[in-house]
């Protein structure tokens, strides 16, 4: 069996139909159907049965398109390989909600690419966790930044848990560590209403029983510190990031009971390319976040 024979093998199971595989090959229908025979005959089974007008796949089938797959996304990867150790460039595209952006671009990207000068990285931008696994699941993105947990489908890396803090303006008269039942009644700064992320605020408050006031709605983070002051509401926000907030002058505060998330690289469950693999390594040996 060689690389062409694989290739035929792959597209008739994905057309279903010997016209619209070779067509996709561009070849001839009947050069294909005897390609086709004549691996069957090589292999001493039969890989495909005629249903109606079209193909289906036998068991035995299966099991050789699943390895067929298999070997022509490793030799894809052999290619990658190739083209970015003679290049020494290539795309990343990493998908991540506003909230972890600042995280990402902060600190596990100038490690990436001080490492992989030639490599283009592309952030994604995503509504919240379902944002993100969209984006993966429709092969916009090669990995997503997110909190857990995430469906089954996906493969996740974790790198930290992060805790969730209350960010506010000085002068608010609160505790060091502030219990989740004052948060009822307290104006916050929330995402906007319909979005991922407000979804699981919203749980978040039923969950402790609390009903804050919505003093703004922003998913726009890039001046949320200026909106925390004008708004003279709280936020909240990840630890890792709140650095922000005390040089802006803002207060920072745990809460009571402790909330926490873990974060995690995660992608879907096939192959990765070269400079995706590259990424993931690096960010599970430094734990950059």
């Amino acid at each position: 069996m060689n690389l062409q024979q694989l290739r035929y093998v792959v597209a008739t199971a994905e057309h279903r139909t010997m016209t619209d595989a070779a067509r996709s090959l561009y070849i001839a229908q009947p050069a294909l159907s005897r390609a086709i025979r004549d691996l069957e005959r090589e292999l001493g089974m039969t890989l495909f049965a005629r249903s109606g007008r079209g193909v289906v796949v036998t068991a035995q089938g299966r099991r050789v398109v699943k390895l067929a797959k298999e070997a022509l996304e490793a030799v894809s990867e052999i290619e990658a390989l190739a083209t970015t150790t003679h290049t020494g460039g290539g795309e990343l595209r990493i998908a991540s909600p506003p909230t972890l952006e600042s995280g990402l671009a902060g600190r596990l990207l100038p490690a990436y690419v001080a490492e992989h000068p030639g490599v283009r990285v592309q952030i994604v931008r995503s509504d919240g966790r379902d944002g993100v696994v969209h984006a993966i699941r429709e092969q916009r993105a090669d990995l997503g930044l997110t909190d857990l947990p995430v469906p089954a489908d996906l493969v996740s890396h974790p790198l930290e848990r992060q805790e969730i803090v209350l960010i506010s303006p000085p002068g608010l008269e609160l505790p060091d560590t502030v219990p989740m039942i004052r948060l009822n009644g307290m104006r916050l700064i929330l995402p906007p209403m319909g979005s991922a992320r407000r979804r699981e605020f919203d749980q978040l408050f039923a969950t402790y029983g609390v009903r804050p006031i919505v003093a703004a709605e922003t998913d726009e983070r890039g001046g949320w510190h200026t909106v925390v002051r004008t708004a003279s509401a709280s936020l909240l926000w990840y630890r890792g990031t709140a650095d922000q907030a005390v040089r802006a002058g803002l207060v920072v505060r745990s809460l009571d009971p402790p909330l926490r998330r873990v974060i995690a690289l995660v992608h879907a469950r096939r192959r990765l390319t070269v400079v995706a693999q590259d990424f993931l390594t690096l960010a599970e040996t430094g734990r950059a976040m």
